[in-house]
């Protein structure tokens, strides 16, 4: 039968920590500190209530901890709209606060990432405010892509693209001029080709590293440089036909010369700090070239997010990684869910081909059977992994908010991505009872459903077969086994049609995702389990969406 962990995992690792490449094998924990615990009462997480919080993580067994944006913003965007790089915004608390987390983390043997957001920033930055008081010409213009527009009278925008959040990608001021942004208007692009911005970003990186953070997940880094002229888009249908799917906005070669001055910034600092490119790309191969050995230390697989539940299409873009990174001497970097995507859980329980922001619940059960079994998986593969607060509790997207409630920008722009982000957003629940199910005494700035008590940690602490427990289990796992962790290949194996079976050395994973019962060798001591499995004579029976870890040694 299935082993069932209910011991907490031990803490991270001292050795580890100190390791130059603690980062080749790392689990990685996304918390999204609005979300993730309120210390004041007032329905907002916050940086106190995120420190408050350290010992659970440590608990869980994670090494590092990326926190999303606190930094001073409008809000346009959660955060993702910067006005002070420098500043903590008041709602999350203030530079002590953040200090006293990092501190904290590390004495706990935690390591602590922060967001930065290079391409654009809040259109209440000092510099973005500057430059609309002083108008065309006005040095502070050329740090941002200010163009006039076309037309008799300058009516248009100067070309067609569009913003990611749906509508023009280009807002029209009063004396006539237009600034580019890919997200919202309140979101304007950085131009940078002026030698100003690079100098404030190196500015940037130096004063948090200075603080003590050990490193920085970028976001958008595929977006900073623009192609020479900023073509319209038809031109670039003109470039697909000849075979350059590089988009005029996205991943062009220049960001590389950016991320290489960058390494040398972090290099100057003890301890192996990091960086982790959001680079959405057209292929992974591509994704390799943000991991070269002078540029960035990792790289989200969103091909891998974006893999529905096939053993076919799963195998595909697990080997066309590994042979990605391989000639780059990078680790891959495995994720399943995070702030702007459906939560696995709800993906999994809809049909495939949805897409990565869902609308409806689906088969709820047969989303956390998959989701487990998902994460099972990616926590085997070579390389290092990223995991979202609240799924190691299973939890599902919040499909059924109502327009009252949302804030996703981009949900109210009618076009663009779906605008379904609130959903992965709700602040998770520690308590089965009490306001907002122990994540604040004072409510949640996004409503958490009916039975979210039942998902809490409370709940699922100790609880032999929850998702928490498995997590804790596969975490405890990943340390205790040798052949977990950092590699760049697996060996496959043979197994039935819908099967995925790979061994690392002593270790072999079993992922079953053919929709039905299935039998296999029984490959040793069985490790753990996402659902129950009955061996009997040297063979295992796999329950439908299952994954099962054993180990050869006795």
């Amino acid at each position: 039968m299935t082993q069932q962990h209910s011991a907490i995992a031990p803490a991270p690792n001292p050795a580890k920590a100190k390791r130059g490449d603690w980062w080749r094998d790392a689990v990685i924990y996304q918390v999204y500190p609005r979300s993730f615990a309120d210390s004041n009462g007032d329905g907002m997480g916050d940086l106190e209530g995120v420190r408050s919080r350290l010992p659970y993580l440590r608990d869980l067994g994670v090494d590092a901890v990326w926190l999303s944006p606190f930094y001073a913003s409008p809000q346009a965007d959660a955060g993702y709209d910067v006005a002070d790089y420098r500043a903590v915004d008041p709602m999350f608390g203030n530079l002590l606060d953040a200090d006293a987390l990092i501190r904290d983390a590390h004495g706990l043997g935690l390591r602590i990432i922060v967001d930065l957001v290079p391409n654009h920033s809040s259109d209440q930055h000092e510099w973005f405010k500057r430059a609309l008081r002083e108008g065309p010409g006005s040095p502070l213009r050329e740090r941002y892509h200010f163009r006039p527009g076309k037309g008799e009278h300058g009516e248009l925008p100067p070309n067609d693209w569009e913003s990611i959040f749906g509508g023009p990608a280009w807002t029209r001021v009063p004396d006539g001029e237009w600034y580019l942004h890919l997200f919202a208007p309140e979101q304007p692009d950085f131009n940078w080709e002026h030698p100003a911005v690079g100098d404030e970003f190196r500015s940037v990186l130096r004063f948090w590293l200075d603080i003590g953070v050990d490193g920085f997940r970028i976001d958008v880094a595929h977006g900073l440089v623009k192609a020479e002229g900023l073509p319209d888009l038809g031109s670039h249908e003109q470039l697909k036909l000849l075979g350059n799917d590089v988009m005029p906005f996205f991943d062009q070669d220049g960001v590389h010369d950016i991320y290489r001055q960058w390494r040398t910034v972090l290099d100057e600092y003890a301890g192996e700090r990091i960086f982790v490119a959001e680079a959405w790309t057209p292929t992974v191969e591509r994704t390799a070239n943000y991991v070269r050995p002078d540029e960035l230390h990792q790289a989200f697989n969103f091909q891998y997010l974006a893999t529905d539940w096939d053993a076919e299409e799963l195998r595909t873009v697990i080997d066309r990684t590994l042979e990605a990174m391989r000639p780059v001497g990078a680790p891959a970097t495995w994720v399943l869910s995070n702030h702007d995507v459906t939560r696995h859980a709800t993906r999994f329980a809809n049909p495939p081909g949805l897409g990565t922001q869902i609308r409806t619940a689906g088969d709820r059960d047969l989303g956390l059977r998959r989701a487990r079994a998902a994460t099972l998986l990616m926590l085997a593969l070579p390389g290092s992994a990223y995991l979202y607060q609240g799924e190691e509790l299973g939890l599902p997207d919040v499909v059924d908010l109502s327009d009252e409630v949302r804030q996703d920008p981009a949900y109210f722009r009618g076009a663009g991505q779906d605008g379904f982000r609130d959903g992965c957003r709700v602040p998770i629940p520690w308590t089965r009872t009490g306001s907002s199910y122990g994540f604040g005494s004072g409510g949640s700035w996004l409503p958490q459903p009916d039975g979210w008590g039942e998902l809490s940690i409370e709940a699922q602490t100790g609880t032999a077969g929850s998702t928490l427990e498995l997590y804790r289990a596969a975490l405890a796992a990943r340390r205790t086994q040798p052949d977990l962790g950092a590699g760049d290949s697996v060996e496959w194996l043979r197994a039935p049609e819908g099967v995925l079976a790979f061994r690392r050395g002593e270790f072999v994973c079993v992922a079953n995702t053919s929709g039905e019962s299935v039998t296999t060798s029984a490959y040793g001591r069985l490790l753990l389990a996402s659902g129950e499995v009955t061996e009997a004579d040297g063979e295992a029976k796999l329950p439908a969406d299952t994954t099962v870890w054993w180990t050869t040694t006795p």
